[in-house]
């Protein structure tokens, strides 16, 4: 063909010509990986030595009457994931999401001690947790530089799925800069996308890259089925290292805020203004008393970069806002009018969440009903023959038959709530939806008897399919 060049002149690119051996890695590093154990301890229900009743108002808005009725003390919650040891006098790095709630921290070692763990911080909103332990001479990690990361790189992750303490899994880096949609996710996580699978227990463990320098913290998985699907997040190492060094010198991470509610710009919208490419924050609203309130921004503004720094979405902006500190000088690039102007404007802090009544009310429940449908399982629960709560019809393709539930097994607890009436799954299954965010967003940990043997499932809330695992 006419202007192409011939083939047999081209110089063919370098091959990848073998699979790379993690051994040495994997023995190099493996100690450092530690599992992480948070334990939440329920208030008993006994009311002796408390004077009369000592049941608390949320078991009875949860339980009604019947709550006189439950043995006590109930079993603990606990959580477990991975982690990775920062420095050899014992501070450790793990997901804020893995001791949610947790009145009790354990770190277990690769040598099987088991050692309590302070928490130093936590950084809610950037899921990261700094713990410390009393101990010498603990062997650390090399930490990388998340910012020489690129697609197509290996990468390997050393964590617990499923409690298999030290499993190693490897793949490629997939894409970088990804934010997550939906109100569960951080909004000021650059994460780094890979194929290495993840699993629930991996949680806070560290993805390596070939040299053996951690560059980001395994935090989240896409699935539907609520097991590793092919795309798994971690957390870049250097937003992790910003966050722990505020942890160590404040106790808390504190974030930049502009005051601006913005959306990402679309190609038909770029056309209308005359923008030469789709990219930038376009203001949607302007929160009152805020920083953008004393400035010139205004909403239908476009703003394309922060600091000098291109923007190409809403995203973005909040993820460069959240690196810089309250009282930092902010110089806007904005597109206002067909013309580009800068406007300075000093952070505030971060306003603190408010919690609505809804995040903490508990979803009434009805009397005890002759069977319960979970859509969003795809289950239905039926009462057994002499009491107790069995599984009923499941949806072929449904959540909990993917995740091993068979209609006919004997139902014990809901995330480790013990359920003996329908009334009791329905309240708990409810109570997990309403405060994971309606139509529900994570996993739902069921113990069932089978067969005379007792066995945990973990199905997925349909809806949402970003998990943490």
């Amino acid at each position: 063909m006419a202007g192409c060049t011939d083939p047999e002149d081209q110089r063919p690119a370098e091959q990848v010509t073998g699979l790379p051996d993690f051994t040495l890695l994997v023995e190099a590093n493996a100690s450092s990986v530690v599992n992480i154990t948070g334990v939440s301890s329920l208030p008993s229900l006994s009311a002796e030595g408390q004077g009369g009743d000592s049941r608390h108002d949320w078991m009875r808005g949860l339980f009604g009457e019947r709550a006189d009725e439950l043995p006590g003390p109930l079993l603990p919650q606990e959580n477990d994931g991975s982690g990775f040891i920062l420095s050899e006098d014992g501070y450790i790095v793990t997901n804020a999401h893995v001791i949610d709630g947790a009145s009790k921290v354990f770190v277990r070692l690769i040598d099987g001690r088991e050692l309590v763990a302070d928490v130093v911080g936590i950084d809610g909103i950037g899921d990261i947790a700094l713990l410390k332990v009393e101990a010498d001479g603990l062997p650390s990690v090399s930490l990388g530089d998340s910012d020489e990361v690129r697609p197509g790189q290996w990468a390997l992750a050393i964590g617990s799925p499923y409690g298999f303490d030290q499993t190693v899994t490897a793949g490629i880096i997939s894409g970088l800069g990804r934010h997550l949609p939906g109100q569960s996710n951080q909004p000021y996580v650059p994460f780094i996308q890979s194929d290495v699978a993840i699993n629930p227990g991996n949680s806070g463990g560290p993805l390596f890259n070939t040299r053996g320098q951690v560059v980001g913290i395994n935090a989240q998985i896409f699935t539907e089925s609520g097991a590793f699907n092919g795309i798994s997040f971690a957390i870049p190492i250097n937003y992790v290292v910003d966050v722990i060094r505020q942890i160590k010198q404040n106790g808390e991470v504190k974030r930049g805020f502009l005051g601006v509610e913005v959306r990402g710009v679309s190609r038909q919208l770029a056309d209308r203004l005359g923008l030469e490419a789709a990219r930038g924050a376009e203001v949607v609203r302007i929160v009152e008393g805020s920083p953008a309130a004393d400035s010139s921004v205004e909403a239908g503004d476009i703003i394309l970069a922060v600091n000098d720094i291109p923007l190409a979405d809403g995203a973005g902006l909040t993820e460069a806002l959240g690196s810089l500190p309250p009282g930092s000088q902010a110089t806007l690039e904005v597109w206002t009018a067909g013309a580009t102007h800068r406007v300075e404007i000093t952070l505030a802090a971060l306003p603190e969440p408010t919690e609505s009544p809804s995040d903490t009310t508990i979803p009434e429940s009805p009397e005890e009903p002759e069977l319960v449908v979970i859509e969003t399982l795809g289950m239905i629960l039926r009462p057994e023959e002499g009491g107790g709560v069995r599984i009923g019809e499941l949806d072929p393709k449904g959540p909990a038959t993917l995740a091993g539930l068979m209609p006919g097994d004997h139902l014990i607890s809901i995330d480790r709530q013990p359920v003996d009436t329908l009334t009791a799954a329905y309240r708990e299954i409810a109570r997990i939806a309403h405060n994971r965010g309606g139509k529900g967003n994570d996993l739902v940990l069921f113990l069932v008897e089978r067969d005379g043997e007792q066995r945990f499932f973990m199905p997925a809330f349909a809806g949402n399919p970003h998990k943490s695992p």
